[in-house]
């Protein structure tokens, strides 16, 4: 009986271990992370004032090349060195032209003394033919014969000024004071025609080149005085409007402006970026959203930055994006200056992220 009521007890304690092991444990649901994100308000510009970027450029500047197949034979110069006016730059090999203008010289020494035989003969014949000693035809000869012999001179001569027109383009020389700015090319390579050689520039007179919205060309005139800030210096000079450019066909609806600096300012450089501030002839205040540029986001052709819904998310704005100043771009439609948006955040964001701003 006992041994009964024991085997009943095993069974019974096996059953109960089989069922509670049969049971699945309940998971509690995880509440999905907010990810951290810091936000900022666009900044709203008004003023008479257009602030726009551009990037300074020396108003003297050549990139040389050379209309002759050839080896470059020597650089006589080093990036960054002062050159003249007319000092040899490059040279490259030039055996060819040096026999045609040995040949062409030849040419010109033989039709010399041929002229000065013929025209002493012709001054000797036109002083027989006033006294009646010789006939109009003989005298009609002399003078064709006199005539021809100057023409070859003369087309010797021409073939000379050729020959010396194509030493320019094998001995390249600077053709304005300035300083050399990049090399090309290296001693004993080929040079091919329309090959960039040898670049240079003056560094005493710059220029900044720039872009103006169509919304506000009309507003700018030639002359005008603008205050121009280089960032990399931190250095604020002043500057002309020199020229606009009337057509934006090939600028995606920017016109080009150019604003002359003043004269041989220390420490500018070909290549600085520069902020123009532009004073308008607009009554009306101007106003701008300017938003932090490192936050725009770029899928294509298309532009956007995340913004902060009401329900702490984020959510993908498209934009239209106009001018940048410095650090900050336009904003021309699709974000509203009481809207926040996302200017850093730490994890991978995407549309729809909770987030908690920081």
């Amino acid at each position: 009986m006992k041994k009964s009521i024991y085997t009943l007890s095993i069974v019974l304690v096996s059953i109960a271990l089989i069922s509670s092991c049969g049971e699945e444990k309940e998971e509690t649901p995880i509440a999905a992370k907010s990810m951290a994100v810091q936000v900022a308000t666009p900044l709203l510009q008004t003023g008479n004032s257009l602030m726009i970027s551009g990037k300074v450029e020396a108003i003297s500047n050549a990139t040389l090349s050379t209309r002759q197949m050839g080896f470059v034979d020597e650089i006589h110069v080093n990036i960054g060195e002062k050159v003249n006016k007319g000092q040899l730059l490059l040279s490259i090999t030039n055996e060819d032209l040096r026999a045609k203008k040995a040949q062409v010289e030849a040419n010109i020494s033989e039709a010399l003394a041929v002229l000065k035989n013929i025209e002493t003969n012709y001054n000797r014949f036109k002083t027989l033919f006033e006294q009646k000693s010789v006939s109009q035809k003989e005298m009609d000869d002399m003078t064709m014969q006199y005539e021809m012999t100057k023409s070859k001179l003369s087309a010797a001569q021409q073939m000379k000024n050729e020959i010396d027109a194509q030493f320019d383009y094998v001995n390249l020389k600077a053709p304005f004071d300035g300083v050399i700015t990049n090399k090309f090319i290296k001693k004993g390579d080929m040079a091919n025609p329309g090959m960039p050689l040898i670049a240079l520039e003056n560094p005493n007179h710059f220029e900044v080149i720039a872009n103006v919205p169509e919304s506000e060309i009309a507003t700018i005139k030639t002359d005008n005085e603008v205050k121009v800030l280089i960032k990399s210096i931190n250095k604020e000079v002043k500057g002309t409007i020199a020229a606009i450019s009337k057509s934006a066909s090939n600028t995606g609806g920017q016109f080009q402006i150019r604003v002359n600096l003043e004269e041989n300012l220390e420490g500018i450089y070909s290549g600085m970026f520069a902020t123009l501030k532009l004073t308008t002839n607009n009554d009306n205040q101007l106003s701008a959203l300017m938003v932090d540029k490192n936050a725009i986001i770029k899928k294509g052709d298309l532009k956007g930055l995340y913004v902060v819904s009401q329900q702490n998310t984020a959510v993908l704005r498209w934009v239209r994006l106009g001018r940048q100043v410095g650090e900050n771009i336009e904003v021309l439609s699709g974000i509203s200056n009481d809207e926040k948006y996302i200017v850093e955040h730490s994890g991978k964001l995407f549309n729809g992220a909770k987030i908690s701003v920081r």
